[in-house]
């Protein structure tokens, strides 16, 4: 059965927005809720880009049903795995059974803060697969050192875990990404309605796992109107190619590429507008190649416009 999610902006929305919209999607009917974690938004009109972890806190005293994905974490550059393990294991004691911990292999926007070294792709895979050895091993609340190949831990204990370790769904779209997701994953984030990614996912021992996707939308009293809302706030949209995105350092590198990007080219994968076809269509191509769930990110602004439309016109359907 297809479950239905919110995208908690962290790049467009402040920490009480989020905690206020968090609360509204679970009155509306989503069943949970992926959050970003940045520390800079993707351009300096979204504005924003709070600690997700002191917001992942407050939602949990929010909500009473809604479940928590990180859409995704890092946990090797900018976050230590022994602070992710951290973050994660205190996130899963307050949403007991509805926190999940979403990983990735980050992007340079988000990682050369601290002044480390942007390492080549396959170097942050081994990274990643690292990194999520070592947290599943504190989570087990044990003292527990590592000497690998890119992370020390000497004698660390988590005091604080949760009865059941969350699931880690690890994000993915290269073959040693999917394959890495299948083995090392309790669940796959796509960024595509691709079938044979998802296929690829399963064949790597994912069958059965969770598989992911986010869907961008832009409800607005017009596709005209939406168009040029998803422009002026995530022309991300319009860039091909997700090396660009792992690849570009600051927001205003993102703004100098997405300059020549129409609002056209930029809404060409968003559903824009009104009309709950075109909604339920672009949900629809994500279903039909395997995702099992599909967190929906409503572009701008207007979260009220977008909440009371799918609980009247869009989610009745999906149901």
């Amino acid at each position: 059965m297809l479950r239905l999610g919110y995208k908690l902006s962290s790049e467009e929305h402040g920490p009480s927005d989020l905690i206020r919209y968090a609360r509204r999607a679970e009155e509306v009917g989503f069943s949970f809720a992926a959050i970003s974690d940045h520390i800079h938004p993707w351009i300096d009109r979204q504005g924003h880009s709070p600690f997700v972890w002191g917001v992942i806190g407050a939602i949990a005293q929010a909500t009473e049903r809604l479940e928590i994905v990180t859409g995704v974490t890092c946990p090797t550059i900018r976050m230590h795995p022994v602070i992710a393990a951290h973050a994660t294991a205190t996130a899963a004691c307050l949403l007991p059974g509805r926190f999940a911990f979403g990983v990735g292999s980050g992007e340079h926007l988000n990682e050369h803060v601290t002044g480390a070294k942007w390492p080549p792709a396959q170097v942050r895979l081994d990274m990643l697969e690292e990194a999520i050895d070592l947290i599943r091993e504190l989570w087990r609340g044990k003292l527990t050192s590592h000497r690998g190949r890119h992370f020390t831990v000497e004698n660390a204990r988590l005091y604080d875990v949760p009865d059941q370790p969350p699931p880690i769904f690890v994000a993915a779209s290269g073959a040693r990404s999917l394959a890495i997701a299948g083995r090392a994953g309790d669940g796959f984030i796509g960024l595509a309605p691709d079938a044979e990614q998802v296929k690829k996912f399963h064949d790597e021992g994912g069958e059965g796992k969770p598989a992911l996707a986010e869907v961008n939308v832009c409800y607005a009293p017009t596709e005209e109107e939406a168009r040029r809302i998803v422009k002026e706030w995530w022309p991300v949209a319009g860039l091909s190619g997700g090396q660009l995105m792992q690849e570009l350092a600051l927001p205003a590198h993102f703004e100098a590429a997405c300059e020549p990007v129409s609002a056209e080219a930029a809404a060409e994968t968003v559903a824009c507008g009104n009309d709950p076809e075109r909604h339920l269509e672009e949900i629809r191509k994500f279903a039909d190649a395997g995702y099992t769930h599909i967190w929906i990110h409503q572009i701008g602004p207007d979260q009220k416009g977008f909440f009371d439309f799918y609980e009247a016109q869009v989610l009745p359907k999906l149901s």
